[in-house]
């Protein structure tokens, strides 16, 4: 693991000093983007997914998806933060009702993104008695393991399939280990338990996970689906584990899939989980969409999951969102804590920005900054970015250089240092993609 992480680790240092430098970030990112694993390619509501699509970001409301004030508010927020799709629960009636005015409602705010259905135990009566939530939703999500238990199962997971054909729908089918399929899990069990030399209990949990997953894609396509219209996951909630499994599902199939930690944590625990899992398999060329699951500490924010999606992303040089921000961590030359408030700011103006650079400066978001604390390193990481800039730390001089495309452009001094840097920064943002 440690060295997998280091070879990860590697990897992602050349990429970040490549990809963001004005003249070789096409080709880094062409580099990693061949080693992909070759998957079908499926369109979610005009968002695709696989082939050689970009790794999508998506991400789920934890709303009562029947209040749809609630629910319209959290989507927007999320597809503001960055996810280009996003899933919300279908439990009930009323949530199938409130679907499609929460459709509407997003249309009108001139908010696009696709929506995900995601249905367990009663998604097919659901999609039958709402029509209307079939049809405004962009893709469903199934749990085999929970869609119908013994003689229903098959019934009632045919059904969904059925009307998914009928509203032109692809699906996710998504195993989760929480929920597997027991019965394929007690028969895998006993006919390992039969077997001359019998494999330990995780290794056969693995392959049941696995095997749920491919067997209900093969029923869908018996009833009529195509490849282009499946999206897989097979979800744990353990770094190996996760790693594991999608790497015995990548080598048996070319279906699209979907990856994320299940239950990841909360705070640092699911991030460092989530990345730890996901940059493994990514780095493998593994996986065509990403979901962080990040459990929300107390009055927390939802779009945290989104940022970090991207930032696992982005750090690997597979996708740019936001302009890079390098700043030190700081240490007993650089007491003052000037530069991390300003790298702080910086960070939080340039993702504010973006919005609207998306527009206006296309290609901006490759940008890439320094805001280091002291003489040592200062210098020469802001000679690396595209500008940077290096405070004075303990008893230096009270100046602040300024390095634009590796140059030494201007000295900064006095008590406006951060609105003349972010000056210098849209400035540059202008020239270079105006």
């Amino acid at each position: 693991m440690i060295a997998a992480l280091l070879r990860i680790t590697e990897v992602t240092y050349d990429c970040i000093y490549q990809d963001f430098r004005p003249t070789s970030g096409i080709e880094t990112m062409s580099v990693l983007r061949n080693d992909r694993r070759k998957s079908v390619p499926v369109d979610v509501g005009g968002v695709v997914m696989g082939g050689d699509a970009p790794i999508v970001v998506q991400s789920m409301t934890n709303t009562d998806t029947a209040d749809v004030g609630q629910t319209v508010n959290q989507v927007a927020a999320l597809a503001k933060a960055g996810s280009e799709v996003v899933r919300i629960t279908v439990d009930r009636k009323e949530a199938a009702a409130a679907v499609p005015r929460i459709r509407e409602q997003l249309d009108g705010l001139g908010i696009d993104v696709p929506l995900v259905g995601d249905f367990h135990y009663i998604g097919h009566t659901l999609l039958e008695e709402f029509p209307a939530c079939a049809a405004a939703l962009a893709k469903y999500r199934i749990n085999p393991g929970n869609v119908g238990f013994k003689a229903k199962k098959d019934k009632q997971f045919s059904r969904i399939i059925e009307l998914a054909l009928e509203h032109g729908k692809p699906v996710r089918i998504g195993v989760n280990w929480g929920s597997l399929d027991q019965e394929l899990l007690t028969h895998m069990m006993d006919e390992n338990a039969k077997a001359a030399a019998p494999l330990d209990a995780t290794t056969v949990m693995h392959e049941a996970i696995v095997r749920s997953a491919l067997d209900s894609a093969a029923l869908a396509e018996d009833i009529g689906m195509s490849r282009d219209q499946i999206i897989l996951s097979a979800k744990v909630s353990a770094v190996q584990d996760l790693v594991s499994v999608y790497s015995k599902l990548a080598e048996r199939c070319d279906y699209a899939l979907h990856l994320g930690l299940t239950e990841a944590g909360m705070g640092s625990k699911g991030i460092v989980a989530s990345t730890a899992a996901m940059g493994i398999l990514l780095q493998q060329g593994i996986g065509d969409t990403i979901r962080v699951s990040l459990t929300p500490e107390p009055g927390g924010d939802r779009t945290r999951e989104v940022i970090v999606a991207q930032e696992i992303l982005q750090t690997m040089g597979l996708r740019a969102f936001v302009p890079i921000v390098a700043a030190c961590p700081g240490c007993g030359r650089t007491t003052s804590t000037v530069f991390q408030e300003l790298a702080k700011d910086i960070q939080d103006h340039v993702r504010t920005r973006m919005s609207e650079w998306q527009t206006t400066h296309p290609g901006a978001e490759t940008l890439n900054l320094a805001v280091m604390g002291c003489i040592v390193n200062g210098p020469g990481e802001s000679k690396h970015a595209d500008i940077g800039i290096s405070l004075p730390g303990t008893g230096e001089q009270p100046a602040a250089p300024v390095f634009i495309d590796g140059k030494k452009a201007v000295t900064l001094r006095g008590a406006h240092i951060a609105d003349e840097f972010k000056t210098l920064v849209e400035n540059y943002v202008a020239q270079r993609w105006g």
